[in-house]
């Protein structure tokens, strides 16, 4: 074992590997009962969540929705709602299984906000995207992308007196493989502390079917490399992330890769420094 893995995934608050369907079924309970006591203790009755037609909102979408229908099947309000937000840049290219996604998770609302236009907008308005070579320019208008599309969530939960919903887990935090203030900004993060193959565990138990559970996970960012597979951009597998995580055996390069990417982004997982 690596002499840093048990420092890393306590920091992150890696759970155990689950034990059975039964544990799986907790686990989706307690995240789902997660969520309910947020709402009750903001004063809420709204959640909001982009839908991109990964597993990971897919699953975060899931729970969401049974969290706002247990609530109102139980008694509580009949005005607790979950809202999906369709978020694409221009013509999204898994447009079909960002649809699945949807009709999956069923949510009380499902809006379209593309965020082509603003984005483009802001980029012609920065002139110190100017003089950057292709790739850099692809790579800052990554980022834009992704905050511009927080900033859609948090209109529409600023509208409805809502909360953002955060699909940011264990095996993305470790790589540090989010924008920061875009989608690692949220209210709330339901999928916190679970390796990648365990949110796909998640998805099949909450009823989501297997091509998006077992869909390639990518950020899907980059104009010039649309679709781009997220192995790819953190040059080690999820197989490797999820068991580095939990305490597995992992290659001398798996592990020296994590842990550098882990380092490299500290910055991201905490809050903006201060004096002391």
């Amino acid at each position: 074992m690596h002499s840093r893995q048990p420092e890393i995934a306590s920091a992150l608050n890696v759970i155990a590997p689950f034990d059975g369907d039964d544990s799986i079924k907790a686990e989706i309970e307690r995240r789902v009962g997660f969520i309910q006591q947020c709402l009750r203790e903001s004063g809420l009755k709204t959640l909001v969540l982009g839908i991109s037609g990964g597993v990971d909102s897919t699953t975060a979408g899931l729970l969401a929705q049974k969290a706002v229908k247990q609530m109102r099947e139980a008694g509580e309000g009949d005005s607790y709602r979950f809202i999906a937000v369709r978020l694409p840049y221009d013509v999204q290219h898994d447009e079909d299984e960002a649809q699945l996604a949807v009709d999956t998770i069923q949510p009380d609302e499902c809006h379209t906000v593309n965020i082509g236009e603003a984005v483009r907008g802001l980029a012609s308005a920065t002139e110190s995207l100017e003089g950057l070579s292709p790739a850099a320019r692809d790579f800052v208008l990554g980022n834009t992308k992704a905050r511009m599309r927080m900033v859609a969530q948090y209109t529409i939960a600023n509208a409805r007196g809502g909360l953002v919903i955060g699909t940011d887990h264990a095996a993305e935090a470790v790589m540090g493989f989010f924008t920061k203030f875009g989608d690692g900004a949220c209210d709330i993060a339901p999928l916190t502390g679970l390796v990648k193959h365990q949110v796909r565990e998640l998805a099949l138990a909450l009823g989501a079917p297997q091509q998006l559970a077992h869909k390639v996970p990518t950020a899907d960012l980059e104009e010039l490399h649309p679709g781009k597979p997220d192995e790819m951009a953190h040059g080690v597998t999820y197989r490797d992330i999820d068991a580095f995580l939990q305490g597995k055996e992992v290659s001398e390069d798996a592990a020296a890769t994590i842990v550098d990417a882990y380092d490299k982004t500290e910055h991201k997982r905490q809050l903006p420094k201060e004096p002391s």
